[in-house]
């Protein structure tokens, strides 16, 4: 076994680098994990192991490795796929509804709230009742002993 186990480290090779080069890494992960996996749909593209993803993220590093800025890459996804892929799409007409939708619901709710309430003290009022009904109410405190 002691045999096995020396021989073993004669076919032991150097542990290969995680990336050939560290900068390019740093932009990539930087870059993707501001993109959406089109595939997992909630998850970064930095962080995803589907197949389309890893394919995404070569190609992301060969626009790297190309020389484009970032915002030439996210330009190049958008066209590619559309605003979907980023996490945070640009604020233009085409998004607006998407990034003022929360606000125009918050709003639209407080004023459904606002009008329901009006609504509903218009309809109470305090209408004193009757004799019959007051004489009636006298009679059933009595039965109950109050």
């Amino acid at each position: 076994m002691l045999v096995v186990l020396a021989c073993g480290t004669l076919w032991a090779k150097e542990a290969a680098p995680l990336a050939e080069d560290p900068v390019v890494e740093k932009r990539l992960i930087d870059i993707s994990s501001e993109m959406r996996c089109l595939v997992c749909q909630n998850e970064s593209l930095a962080g995803s192991h589907a197949d389309l993803a890893q394919d995404l993220r070569r190609e992301l590093r060969g626009l790297i490795k190309e020389g484009k800025s970032d915002a030439e890459i996210k330009e190049f996804m958008v066209s590619r796929y559309g605003d979907f892929v980023l996490y945070r799409p640009q604020v233009k007409p085409l998004t607006w509804l998407l990034w003022a939708g929360p606000f125009v619901f918050l709003i639209a709710g407080i004023v459904a709230l606002i009008a329901f309430l009006r609504r509903r003290g218009r309809e109470v009022k305090d209408v004193p009742l009757s004799a019959a009904e007051t004489q009636r109410a006298e009679a059933l405190l009595k039965e109950s002993g109050q």
